[in-house]
């Protein structure tokens, strides 16, 4: 869908969006750099439908994760069961044995995840991953489509679509639904993250308080706030934007400069609500990514909506033997990295970097997944005075209160080389917003 009031705007929405400190920040060769994440006004256009679709598929998804999380800290069935290998939970560097037997507030674990999806030729669409510890991205469609809307009226006047400016409402209650009595903070590690801009967006929009671990204290196992008075007030919620070894130095990285001392113990003790909770990061691990499908069918009784791209396991025989012997169609990943960093092509290794990675791939197979290239479509962007097709992938979000929502908009990037099927803001793509239609 191009529309040529908001085509005309792209430049001066872009402007407005580098003045209102739109940026994401990456560090290269030791130096923190900010640039501006690029925005692309044709929208990607969801039916209803088809929305509709993915809304059921995505809060299965969420809630076999959230089960996943539960079990995996306490009863472990699904290892038990044999469902999952024990090596894929005990070896991977998001299971943290500090949160073993440590319940959250109501059980959730994952209020805020990020799933990314993309669709393929063949018109399906296919889950590339699943972020469940501190996923970004949810700010940029928001103030792009404030932005759009200031710009063109006549566009959202004329085109029915869901109104996508009630994510700080969702994320509000999701924030109070497990608040155990006290203020709402979202937790920054500061202005050099590469997410910044969002925390201070969030909190502007939610009415929490933007704090970085200087302004927390813990005393009797309660968390508080302390003002720029010196005055202290509880704290019941934190939407943490650190990574969990940052969180606490008493409990994770003693090194840490950004945690707040104990904080894991108020936790622990149920005497405050962290979001996401600590130890999601083993649902990240993208050999985890694998097993769920097996996980709906083992905790829901039922099969997924939405299916995993083909993926293979050089931990199992089997599947090695297959990615060896397809070694040059298949994308290879490290089940650790994020941000499109550890992923490679086979077909686009020298013969020298081949040999290397499958000697390195036989030496740790728990450290890779292999994945069939999906030919994923092509939306339009503008360059210049007219329109070019490059790979875009939707980051869908699901809010966790009591029940899991799928927010009625997305992040929609894409990438600017035409050659790359990398979208990653880090790896120099662009966003666009999602319309999700309303009939």
């Amino acid at each position: 869908m191009v529309d040529l009031d908001l085509m005309e705007n792209t430049e001066s929405i872009n402007r407005l969006l580098a003045r209102y400190g739109v940026k994401f920040g990456i560090y290269k060769n030791n130096e923190f750099k900010e640039q501006l994440f690029p925005f692309d006004a044709i929208p990607r256009v969801i039916q209803k439908d088809e929305f509709s679709y993915l809304e059921r598929g995505l809060k299965q998804r969420v809630k076999a994760l959230n089960m996943f999380l539960d079990d995996i800290y306490h009863d472990k069935k699904i290892v038990k069961d044999k469902v999952i290998p024990e090596d894929f939970i005990f070896a991977s560097s998001g299971y943290m044995p500090e949160c073993e037997n440590v319940t959250p507030v109501k059980k959730i674990y994952s209020h805020i995840s990020g799933i990314d999806l993309v669709k393929g030729k063949d018109e399906s669409w296919y889950i590339l991953e699943d972020n469940l510890r501190v996923p970004s991205g949810a700010s940029y469609p928001m103030i792009a489509r404030e932005l759009c809307r200031r710009s063109s009226p006549r566009t959202f006047m004329e085109n029915q679509l869901e109104d996508n400016r009630n994510y700080a409402k969702l994320l509000r209650k999701t924030l109070d639904n497990v608040n155990v009595g006290g203020h709402t903070v979202i937790l920054t590690p500061g202005r050099y993250n590469a997410a910044y801009f969002e925390h201070s967006y969030l909190a502007e929009k939610t009415g929490a308080h933007l704090v970085n671990g200087s302004e927390l204290t813990v005393e009797d196992d309660k968390l508080y706030y302390v003002d720029y008075r010196g005055q202290k007030e509880r704290v019941g919620a934190v939407y943490r934007r650190i990574s969990d070894e940052y969180l606490d130095p008493m409990n994770f990285n003693p090194e840490s400069v950004i945690g707040i001392p104990h904080i894991f113990d108020v936790y622990r003790k149920g005497n405050v609500a962290l979001l996401n909770a600590p130890g999601n990061g083993i649902a990240d691990d993208k050999g985890i990514y694998y097993f769920v499908p097996k996980m709906i069918k083992y905790y829901l009784g039922e099969e997924a909506i939405l299916q995993n791209a083909p993926t293979y396991l050089p931990f199992y025989d089997e599947d090695m033997r297959y990615v060896l012997e397809n070694f040059d169609r298949l994308v290879l990943k490290d089940v650790a990295e994020a941000g499109g960093y550890g992923v490679v092509f086979g077909s686009s290794m020298t013969r020298e970097q081949k040999e290397s990675f499958i000697g390195l791939m036989k030496r740790e197979p728990r450290r890779f997944i292999a994945q069939e290239v999906i030919d994923f479509q092509d939306l339009d962007i503008q360059e210049g005075s007219g329109c070019v097709a490059r790979k875009a992938d939707l980051r869908a979000f699901v809010l966790m209160a009591d029940e899991p929502y799928v927010w009625k908009s997305g992040l929609t990037r894409f990438s600017r080389n035409p050659d790359s099927f990398i979208v990653n803001s880090s790896q120099g793509g662009g966003f666009k917003d999602t319309w999700v239609l309303s009939r």
